[in-house]
C-alpha cells in the first residue's frame, strides 16, 4: 500500500462519496440538520463547470476534500472562488492533507489569478492557525442569513409589494 496522498477532482461518479463527507463535517460542526442536498443532486451539482469538489485519497481511500463554487464578485467584476469547505476525516489529519487540499485549490484559482475567500468560525482557533500559516488574511466580519421561514412572513400581502423590473 503507498502513502501517497492523491488529488482529484470529482465527478458526478463521486456523488456518493461527496454526499458521506458532506454529512460528516456536517455532523462535526452540529449542522447536519441543514444538509438537505441528496446524491443524486450531488451528481448534479458535481457535473456543473462552476462547482470545483476537489477529493483528497490514499490508495483509493477518500481522506477529505475541499469545495469551492466560482462566482462573481461585483465589486471587482471579477470571478472570485468562494470555498465552502475543507475536511479531511480524523484519521488523515496532521498529515499534511489540509494543506495538499487547500494547495491544489489554489492550482485552480491561479490560471485565473481568482482570489479564495471563505469563512472561518470565530472559536475555530486551530483552523485559523492553519490558515495563517497558508498566509492567508483573517478579517473579523459578522455572517447574516435570511432563512425563508424568517422573510417569508414579512412578505404577507398587507405589506409592501417587491419592485418591479420597468
Amino acid at each position: 500500500m503507498t502513502d501517497t496522498v492523491t488529488i482529484r477532482p470529482a465527478g458526478p461518479a463521486d456523488a456518493g462519496t461527496v454526499d458521506t463527507l458532506v454529512r460528516e463535517i456536517a455532523a462535526h460542526e452540529g449542522d447536519a440538520v441543514h444538509v438537505t442536498v441528496t446524491v443524486d443532486g450531488w451528481r448534479s451539482l458535481l457535473g456543473r463547470s462552476d462547482v470545483i469538489v476537489l477529493l483528497a485519497e490514499r490508495a483509493g481511500e477518500p481522506l477529505g476534500y475541499v469545495t469551492a463554487l466560482r462566482r462573481l464578485h461585483l465589486w471587482s467584476g471579477r470571478d472570485i472562488l468562494a470555498l465552502d469547505d475543507l475536511w479531511v476525516r480524523a484519521s488523515a489529519r496532521d498529515a499534511g492533507v489540509g494543506r495538499t487540499l487547500m494547495l491544489a485549490l489554489a492550482r485552480t484559482a491561479a490560471d485565473d489569478g481568482l482570489v479564495i475567500r471563505w469563512e472561518v468560525k470565530p472559536d475555530n482557533a486551530a483552523a485559523q492557525r492553519f490558515y495563517r500559516r497558508l498566509g492567508a488574511g483573517l478579517f473579523t466580519k459578522v455572517i447574516a442569513g435570511w432563512r425563508p421561514e424568517s422573510y417569508l412572513p414579512l412578505l404577507a400581502p398587507e405589506t409592501e409589494p417587491a419592485p418591479t423590473a420597468v
